[in-house]
Formats: C-alpha cells, sequence, structure tokens
C-alpha cells in the first residue's frame, strides 16, 4: 500500500451560519441572547465625558482669512488714534499706504466713551474719532471696556482688522485666527499677520 498523501487541514474553524441568513427562524433568533456587558466596561462608559470642540468660522481657509479683502474694515483702539495724532500721521491715508487698498475705519461705542472720558487732554483725538469717513459700530453689551468689546466682536466677525498699540490687546487678538493687526513702526503704520500687506516696512 502506498502513503496517503492528503495532509492535515490545520487551524480549521467551524462554518457559522450567520443570525441574517434567511434558513433561521426568528424563534431561533431569540434563543441566541447577547453576551453580558461587565460591570467595569459599563462604570467607564459612565465616566466618558464628550468633549465640546470649538467651531471654527467658515472664513478660514487653514489660517488664512479668505473674507479679507478691500475696502478693508480696520477697528480702531483709543491708544492707536492718539500714537497717529503724535506721529502727525493721518488716519484714512496712513491706512491707506500701509494696505494700498481702500480702508474703512471703524470705531465702537465703547472707544468712543473711553476718549470722552479722558477729558481735554484728548479733545483732538476726540474730534478725528468723529470724522465722516469713519464707521460707527454700535455696542449692544454693559459696560465701556474696549479690549473685550474688540475681541468679541473680531471673534465673531471675520472681515475686520484691528489697529492697536496695546501689548495686552494684541497678545489676546494672536490667540484669534485669522485676524491681522495693525500698529505704528518707524513713524508709519504696519500690518502683521496680513499676505498682502505691501506697504509695510520688514522689521
Amino acid at each position: 500500500m502506498g502513503k496517503d498523501k492528503r495532509t492535515k487541514k490545520f487551524a480549521t474553524m467551524k462554518r457559522m451560519i450567520s443570525l441574517k441568513d434567511s434558513r433561521i427562524k426568528d424563534t431561533d433568533k431569540n434563543k441566541q441572547k447577547p453576551k453580558p456587558v461587565p460591570k467595569w466596561k459599563e462604570e467607564k462608559e459612565k465616566k466618558v465625558v464628550p468633549k465640546e470642540v470649538p467651531q471654527y468660522s467658515s472664513a478660514l481657509f487653514f489660517k488664512y482669512n479668505t473674507q479679507l479683502g478691500p475696502p478693508y474694515y480696520v477697528i480702531v483702539d483709543t491708544n492707536f488714534i492718539n500714537f497717529a495724532i503724535k506721529n502727525k500721521i493721518d488716519l484714512v491715508q496712513g491706512m491707506m499706504d500701509c494696505l494700498y487698498a481702500k480702508c474703512i475705519p471703524c470705531i465702537t461705542d465703547c472707544v468712543m466713551a473711553e476718549l470722552e472720558k479722558l477729558g481735554r487732554k484728548y479733545n483732538v483725538a476726540l474730534r478725528s474719532a468723529k470724522d465722516k469717513r469713519f464707521d460707527r459700530l454700535p455696542c449692544l453689551h454693559s459696560g465701556t471696556y474696549a479690549d473685550d468689546c474688540i475681541v468679541q466682536r473680531v471673534t465673531q466677525h471675520k472681515c475686520y482688522i484691528v489697529a492697536t498699540c496695546d501689548r495686552d490687546l494684541k497678545r489676546r487678538i494672536r490667540k484669534v485666527p485669522g485676524v491681522p493687526i495693525m500698529y505704528m513702526s518707524q513713524h508709519r503704520f504696519t500690518i502683521e499677520r496680513m499676505p498682502d500687506a505691501f506697504g509695510a516696512p520688514k522689521v
């Protein structure tokens, strides 16, 4: 007799019919009970807290803000107006020299209130803020703290550039993606975080 050349089948598994098969009756399907979930797994699922991910603006393409374009709307801070007057720069003309495009300076009610509170010393700044070329933005919140107002407005609407020389406000606005900052440098206006800033001097 010759050798049996058939090889043994190792690690073969029993073929199972799936529960969705038409040959299985409904009564048989009910018989198969699901495995009980262990207690540690149940406790773990209870402890899991869903994370709230902040919604990013649809205006942002990665870090590039698609809503920014001429004419540029520039929110002006109190100290920016003062520095412009000290350096004898016309606000609108200086902005246009920086961005090479039409600029509309915007001023909030909070900034106007701050200028009025500062008294006689800032009468020139107040007069220049009341210029017809300035766009007035009404504030609906309580209080007259301009920094909070500007940050809140900029996070909601991505169409603004913020003009300020205040370090704390700059630090806060840098945390908001897609908002350029205009400031004073070498007796002229400079802008940061803006890809199309042609007129800004390189520091």
